[in-house]
């Protein structure tokens, strides 16, 4: 579990194919310390285990599923990514809930000044405009953000100058490809309502509420 709150960033120092999978080396670009086989770090807010790591260096799996869904399969030798180690008990929880389980892939579309921030534009599948709701929680490329404003198929957040400081969000572009995790709380919601919307859209009767354990 992670928070969205990123550490700081890492810089891909090798990238070995392993058929249609890869093995990421990544060297943190701040402490990064007591790094343990097994451990949890969202690169790019995408959950990988670490392989083998010491001394802020670590290495980490990625499987042909994370691939296909994630923009790891984009990245190049010497690039930048986004690092947050496993949320503890007991630390706050400066941003929101996120799994590390990426959605899909957000497009950025327009990106223009507000003030000391920017206000940035992405595209995504419509297929999870369910998931994304006004003054709501989305991460991006692994980074807490708040949606201003959304719709079926797009949404619009504020990056703050300490954002772009600590995080690979200074350089996207339009064009760029970034990592789009809903909002945990709501996918669950969804998933609990979907029988009684499939139940309103097919005819609510005795034997659906028996059939999906109402009765």
């Amino acid at each position: 579990m992670f928070t969205g709150i990123i550490q700081g960033q890492g810089r891909l120092a090798t990238l070995q194919q392993a058929g249609g999978e890869r093995i990421l080396s990544i060297r943190a670009l701040f402490a990064l310390k007591d790094i343990t086989p097994g451990e949890s770090i969202a690169v790019n807010g995408v959950c990988l285990t670490v392989e083998s790591g010491k001394d802020g260096f670590f290495t980490a799996y990625a499987s042909a599923e994370t691939l296909g869904r994630t923009n790891l399969s984009l990245l190049r030798s010497d690039a930048l990514v986004n690092l947050e180690r496993a949320l503890a008990f007991g630390q706050r929880l400066g941003g929101h809930l996120v799994g590390g389980h990426v959605d899909c892939l957000a497009t950025v579309r327009h990106i223009q000044d507000a003030g000391k921030s920017l206000r940035i534009r992405l595209d995504f599948p419509a297929e999870y405009g369910e998931l994304v709701i006004p003054k709501g929680s989305v991460a991006l490329d692994g980074i807490s953000l708040t949606v201003n404003a959304c719709g079926n198929d797009f949404l619009e957040v504020n990056v703050i100058p300490e954002t772009r400081r600590v995080t690979t969000a200074a350089s996207w572009t339009p064009g760029s490809q970034v990592n789009m995790e809903a909002d945990m709380i709501g996918k669950y919601v969804m998933r609990m309502l979907a029988p009684r919307q499939e139940g309103a859209r097919a005819g609510l009767d005795e034997n659906f509420l028996r059939e999906h354990g109402f009765l």
